[in-house]
């Protein structure tokens, strides 16, 4: 899957939270963003993050007990241009998948990625 996004930038920024209503609370009070919710499988919501009328990032609620131990951070996404491929290089240049590629339905295809040097970012081939 290949997309006509620019390969190599950041697209997406995205905070992982505990506590969406504390974490909107403050964004809201500290920089003037307002929220639209998005619901995602599972009853939980994510939440858009808008700056006035643009998107600039989202709300990952960090709930389960697959994210029992990780702590609360922002993730950044980079735009790849096919995302099985790249993540294929990534391996063979010392990286490692935190978590394989997946499909989000509108939004398109990612995964998490943790660099030769421990950094860890989000690639997606972003739907056109």
């Amino acid at each position: 899957m290949e997309s006509t996004r620019p390969h190599g930038i950041f697209v997406w920024n995205e905070l992982n939270s505990r506590d969406i209503p504390a974490a909107r609370a403050f964004y809201a009070a500290t920089l003037g963003w307002s929220f639209e919710a998005m619901p995602i499988a599972g009853g939980t919501d994510y939440w858009i993050i808008r700056n006035g009328d643009a998107r600039v990032g989202g709300i990952f609620p960090l709930h389960g007990p697959e994210f029992d131990g990780v702590p609360e951070h922002w993730l950044s996404y980079i735009a790849v241009d096919d995302i099985d491929e790249r993540c294929a290089r990534a391996l063979t240049a010392g990286g490692t998948l935190i978590r394989a590629p997946f499909d989000v339905p509108d939004v398109g295809r990612i995964a998490i990625i943790r660099d030769s040097q421990g950094a860890v970012a989000g690639w997606i081939t972003p739907k056109m």
